[in-house]
């Protein structure tokens, strides 16, 4: 079972997980039923999985969904906050609205 490697983007631990595997980009794009360049796109971080995908791709390489799941939620965050040049800080104040809104959910 191949490991995470910790602080890559989602697209750069996919092509991590294919080249440990010794798999070429064709063949997994066969086996996860999608085309080879929009699998190397999100291979470049140049576009995204969907959650479908996500888990086609760790039942492929019987990784974690969950873990991959985190890695691309986290670079979208990631991407966030250095596109708005923003303030670290605003993690704490999203991570308090998530309880927030759980919170509320369960009130609900």
């Amino acid at each position: 079972m191949a490991t995470v490697k910790k602080y890559t983007s989602f697209g750069e631990h996919l092509r991590t997980l294919r080249e440990d595997a010794g798999q070429t980009l064709k063949t997994v794009a066969e086996e996860i039923s999608i085309d080879i360049s929009l699998l190397a796109k999100i291979e470049r971080n140049e576009r995204q999985p969907t959650k479908q995908l996500i888990k086609q791709v760790a039942t492929f390489f019987q990784v974690d969904e969950k873990e991959l799941q985190n890695e691309f939620l986290s670079d979208q965050i990631a991407y966030k906050i250095f596109d708005e040049d923003a303030d670290l800080n605003i993690l704490k104040v999203a991570e308090k609205k998530v309880s927030y809104l759980k919170t509320k959910k369960n009130a609900d």
